[in-house]
């Protein structure tokens, strides 16, 4: 385990630190510190389609800001498509919430309870994790740490994918305007009829239930590459089975919009994981 430390915002960054080896690669997070010991602690989950990106990418814009908020951020790197395809990425964040559980005593974090905060993609697998608590058949075993929970008890969605089956679909002109293969590369399939397959049991919709953590659910009114009606339909199927859930719509705002990293809109992101994590 290495780290390096510097300042952001009030507290201390550590970063590099090993949270599990799989498929031969190390896989790292970086520890950015608010100022006091007992704040709340939420792991960070970037974004980039499951194919790209990296857990510093977001540092300065967007994790060292929480941070000097009052909640600890934990960003971490996860295994990316098309070398990895599902359920490798989602096995690697179940492993980073075991491994903080089993080592926050000697971080001096409180990670009895956890938040999950992920952008776009990362939204996605930071859901599917805060859904699938309990489901042996997702869980996983990277990094060890089996005796931990990897149950989180807040959740902050920001633009993500809510359905797979319904981002992958897409018309003719479609494909040619936004032709990324995000889902296909995810699941490992380009065959039209297989990817609905898959991507139909993935479905973050199918997976709501009344014990689901609370969530804050952020999307942009003119996000081009994940419909605001994705985000709304996890908001309304999180409140129709009897969940807690918030949901914001940012005027103007497209996908991955700088708006998002506005101080108005971390300082809500903020105040509502203090409060729920409190």
């Amino acid at each position: 385990m290495t780290s390096a430390s510097g300042a952001a915002g009030t507290g201390r960054v550590e970063r590099g630190l090993v949270y599990a080896t799989a498929g031969g690669e190390d896989l790292r997070l970086d520890v950015h510190r608010a100022a006091r010991q007992d704040d709340p602690v939420v792991l960070y989950a970037h974004g980039g389609g499951w194919s790209r990106g990296d857990r510093g990418e977001d540092a300065d814009r967007r994790l060292a800001p929480l941070a000097a908020l009052g909640v600890t951020v934990v960003s971490v790197d996860y295994r990316l498509a098309p070398a990895t395809t599902f359920p490798g990425p989602l096995h690697d964040l179940k492993g980073a919430v075991r491994w903080l559980r089993a080592h926050g005593a000697d971080l001096g974090l409180a990670t009895e309870r956890l938040g999950v905060w992920g952008a776009s993609a990362g939204a996605y697998l930071g859901s599917l994790l805060a859904l699938s608590a309990g489901d042996a058949a997702l869980e996983g075993e990277v990094g060890g740490n089996l005796d931990r929970s990897s149950a989180v008890q807040a959740v902050v969605h920001w633009f993500g994918q809510a359905d797979l089956a319904a981002s992958a679909a897409r018309s003719a002109i479609e494909a040619r305007l936004l032709p990324f293969r995000f889902e296909a590369d995810l699941l490992g399939t380009g065959d039209p009829g297989e990817l609905a397959e898959r991507a139909r049991g993935l479905s973050l919709l199918s997976r709501v239930s009344p014990q689901a953590p609370p969530f804050l659910i952020a999307h942009g009114d003119r996000d081009r590459i994940v419909p605001p009606a994705q985000g709304f339909a996890l908001h309304q199927a999180l409140s129709h089975a009897g969940a807690r859930s918030r949901f914001e719509l940012l005027a103007g705002a497209g996908h991955e919009d700088a708006a998002f990293d506005s101080p108005a809109s971390l300082a809500v992101t903020a105040a509502w994981l203090r409060a729920v994590l409190a």
